[in-house]
């Protein structure tokens, strides 16, 4: 299975979030900035942001252990919002800091088009064995 067949039916396609890259190093995805992620003053919500963060950084983190039967699930995220944008493309790459047994943490920087610094975030996600629960099996390549 592509990890891009993990996408329909949920947060990640409601918001156009697509992946661009996808490796166990890094993961880049993109999301448009319009109404679709917008806060009532027409900026990009900080919300969207953090959600194109954690989805990076749990696609990521999928990718380093579906081999053990495990999966990855968000314990904690920040956010710094830098620069407010009104539309484009806002892309996001997220990379690991640490990949551990039982945590992973990445950092996740979200640029605008022209590579200026939108967000910079840091998501922390707990491993966990996949007893089964889980709606979609994790892929197996990218």
């Amino acid at each position: 299975m592509d990890i891009r067949e993990l996408i329909p039916n949920t947060l990640m396609a409601y918001l156009g979030m697509e992946v661009v890259e996808a490796s166990k190093e890094r993961i880049v995805m993109t999301m448009p900035v319009d109404a679709r992620t917008h806060q009532p003053m027409g900026l990009l919500h900080g919300g969207a942001s953090v959600a194109l963060a954690e989805s990076a950084a749990s696609l990521g983190g999928a990718l380093n252990v579906c081999d053990d039967g495990k999966v990855v699930v968000g314990m904690e995220i920040n956010a710094n919002h830098i620069r407010p944008l009104r539309e484009g493309v806002v892309k996001a790459i997220a990379e690991p800091i640490h990949r551990g047994s039982s945590t992973q943490v990445w950092q996740i920087r979200i640029v605008d088009e022209r590579d200026r610094l939108v967000c910079i975030s840091r998501c922390t996600l707990a491993v966990i064995q996949n007893r089964g629960r889980m709606q979609k099996a994790w892929p197996t390549e990218v």
